[in-house]
């Protein structure tokens, strides 16, 4: 089509890897949270509980997004809908919250984990494709079906790991290695969504936009701000830490 053509991507790969660090420095923090639930008290204490592990994971699965989001060089500036990024962000700590108090709370099976992975990892799925919506662009954006597909269905897979890791581990060590997991997990769902994005360029100018000196520059923001905050809530899991987890899935 005259004016137009596809967009080839290319990734800033120091800013992959800190994507990837912010993934697993989050799900750390957020399996040493999410443990103190089965056994935190109905009311403040659940609530507290609930919102510092969900705040954790979600907030560190938004922040791998967006910087994920930066390290592709889309070859034109590009801007973020404000209120569309803050509905992502939102998204993915309310959906990790309910598969948190559905898997972690009350009589463990295994319909419960399902149930709950998959309305967490659909969550955070949506959390990925709205913040891809945020996007304001000289291009037009479609999505390869089999790829959008896969990474969804990678979402869900990885929500139901991360709840039962997050209820089935003993130890410190343990948390720590799988963290690396979720790691690995998120950013494969991330980057399977951004291998799915189709984008057009429409010739168009922007009145303003990101260069990749800016990009950069945002991205450590973001991921500074999410260690301050991820190392307030570690200071928090760390606080009056319980002996011995509580297994929901049995010894």
């Amino acid at each position: 089509m005259k004016g137009r053509k596809m967009i080839e991507v290319q990734y800033d790969m120091l800013l992959v890897l800190v994507s990837y660090a912010i993934a697993v420095f989050g799900s750390y923090v957020g399996l040493n949270l999410a443990i103190r639930v089965p056994a935190a008290k109905p009311g403040s204490d659940l609530y507290f509980w609930v919102a510092l592990s969900s705040i954790a994971i979600g907030g560190a699965i938004w922040s791998m997004h967006y910087i994920g989001m930066m390290a592709v060089d889309m070859q034109m500036p590009v801007t973020y809908n404000i209120g569309m990024t803050i509905v992502s962000m939102l998204l993915a700590i309310v959906f990790v919250a309910v598969g948190i108090i559905i898997v972690g709370r009350g009589t463990p099976s295994i319909a419960k984990l399902l149930g709950g992975g998959t309305l967490t990892g659909l969550g955070v799925a949506a959390m990925h494709y709205t913040g891809m919506a945020s996007m304001q662009m000289d291009a037009t954006m479609s999505y390869n079906t089999t790829l959008l597909i896969a990474s969804i269905v990678i979402a869900i897979v990885a929500a139901i790991a991360a709840l039962w890791l997050a209820f089935n581990l003993r130890g410190n060590l343990q948390r720590f290695g799988s963290a690396f997991i979720m790691g690995i997990a998120v950013c494969g769902m991330h980057y399977t969504g951004m291998a799915a994005m189709e984008m057009t360029h429409t010739g168009e100018m922007m009145s303003m936009g990101y260069n990749n000196s800016s990009a950069f520059t945002s991205s450590l923001t973001i991921f500074v701000g999410s260690v301050i905050v991820l190392s307030l809530l570690w200071a928090a899991a760390s606080y009056n830490a319980p002996k011995k987890a509580t297994l929901v899935f049995g010894e």
